[in-house]
């Protein structure tokens, strides 16, 4: 009796189960018969034909100025392919291969390029490719390494060479229209726009010095915009594209532009031929790191150069005697009256200046602290 019993309930557990099995097994039916009917039906119309073409109208007055303004400037920008040279592994023979890509804009019709420094500055040569797609080989003029600019120059005809229209940068805003053209990515001729975001900041150049008064943008700036144009809406070349601020390397709102005003200051010395007039002291600085593990803040020195600047103004290095003691001279701590803590600080005082120019250094020398008025002299 007891075994008859549990056959039964055995009996009514499985029955439920069987019949849930067939209630989905219909419910996936019905779905595959929708999803076929939907696939497989017929709602064909042999009568379709294209939809009618909306009239556009004229296009709005701030699109036909940005289209006017990329027409007449981007003949005056160029794609540069760096070069480098690699060894055939058959033939051993060396071999000219494409390293990376920037852009540049034409300066003159005499085929001078300005560029970045940074884009050629590993490289074993360049190749410019300009507008109308003609590719032609460049020699590199010269660069001034801490505002990151260059000068290369090709030997094309007059007319493939319209010089880009040159504006200012003393009296930019906040606000105002911007326009870049380069070769993100090697694109080509790409425009951006977008509005300057900012001024007067500060970013740092290959040589790790400071670069100021540099424009902000969030105008779209990736890899291979770099030495391209940054356009006013007047079309006049404001700044020389240069450098992002991006986690991943990409465009991310931040990019930063040298002013033309330093463009147009330096260029015409790289063409001439002149070596860059930049205002000096006449010393040798000892590496900031050092300065930190004496357990000071300001710029020591190492050297003071015959006849410079600073010997004039009787200023004393930090030296090593024969026993191999640091005897530590004068500590720059403030120039212009204003603190210098680093290098940084005091190239930025010197930027501010030219060759010929005279400021206050605040010298600290052993317990006693003064100041000392010194003429700047030319860079060596």
């Amino acid at each position: 009796m007891e075994r008859e019993y549990h056959d039964r309930r055995r009996a009514g557990v499985a029955q439920p189960k069987a019949w849930l099995t067939f209630l989905l097994l219909v419910l996936a039916g019905l779905v595959l018969f929708r999803e076929a009917r939907f696939w497989l039906g017929s709602v064909y119309s042999p009568g379709a034909e294209p939809r009618a073409v909306v009239a556009r109208g004229d296009l709005a007055a701030d699109e036909k100025s940005t289209i006017d303004l990329f027409k007449a400037v981007s003949p005056s920008v160029v794609y540069i392919t760096t070069l480098t040279m690699r060894q055939d592994f058959f033939s051993f023979r060396a071999l000219e291969v494409p390293q990376g890509s920037g852009s540049g804009f034409i300066w003159n019709d005499q085929g001078y390029i300005v560029t970045n420094y940074h884009v050629i500055a590993e490289a074993r040569g360049a190749r410019v490719t300009l507008a109308d797609r003609s590719t032609w080989e460049a020699q590199y003029v010269g660069s001034e390494p801490d505002k990151d600019l260059a000068v290369i120059k090709i030997d094309a005809p007059k007319n493939l060479l319209p010089p880009i229209p040159v504006g200012t940068s003393a009296d930019l805003q906040v606000g105002q229209k911007v326009f870049a053209i380069g070769n993100p990515f090697g694109f080509d001729q790409t425009l951006t726009t977008g509005v300057i975001s900012s001024l007067g900041r500060e970013i740092v150049s290959a040589t790790q010095r400071p670069i100021q008064g540099v424009i902000q943008t969030d105008a779209a700036i990736n890899p291979g915009n770099s030495g391209g144009p940054l356009l006013d809406s007047a079309g006049r070349l404001i700044g020389i594209n240069t450098a992002i601020v991006s986690p991943s390397g990409a465009y991310a709102g931040i990019g930063f532009a040298v002013p033309v005003d330093v463009v147009n200051r330096i260029v015409p010395q790289i063409i001439s031929g002149e070596k860059i007039k930049k205002p000096a002291l006449g010393i040798k600085p000892v590496e900031d790191h050092w300065v930190r593990r004496f357990g000071l803040e300001g710029v020591l020195f190492s050297a003071v150069f015959a006849g410079s600047a600073a010997e004039k103004a009787g200023l004393r290095p930090t030296v090593q005697d024969t026993r191999g003691r640091i005897l530590i001279g004068d500590l720059i701590v403030a120039a212009d009256g204003k603190p210098i803590r680093n290098l940084n600080d005091l190239y930025r005082v010197l930027d501010n200046h030219e060759v010929g120019d005279t400021i206050k250094l605040t010298i600290r020398r052993e317990d006693r602290q003064g100041d000392v008025e010194i003429t700047l002299q030319a860079a060596e």
